[in-house]
């Protein structure tokens, strides 16, 4: 990765977000056998284990998009 060095770490909450939305469908199919709730705490106490345990999780900035254009615009890019 050539921007490594740059990369934040990443929000805990974009993180339970992704993992509870990983949970919830498999691709871009609905996963019936993974509850809405059930996803949420099951996210959230992955992501404070993660923690607790000292992972690092970094994210890059998007590269297409309106989140894009506002970082460039503000002088984050």
């Amino acid at each position: 990765m050539p921007h490594a060095d740059k990369l934040p770490p990443a929000d805990p909450a974009d993180i339970a977000g992704s993992l509870a939305f990983a949970l919830r469908y498999e691709g871009r199919k609905r996963n019936h056998s993974a509850d809405d709730i059930m996803a949420d705490i099951v996210a959230k106490r992955l992501v404070d284990h993660l923690q607790r345990s000292g992972f690092v999780i970094l994210k890059k900035p998007p590269a297409i998009g309106g989140a894009s254009l506002a970082l460039k615009q503000n002088g984050a890019a």
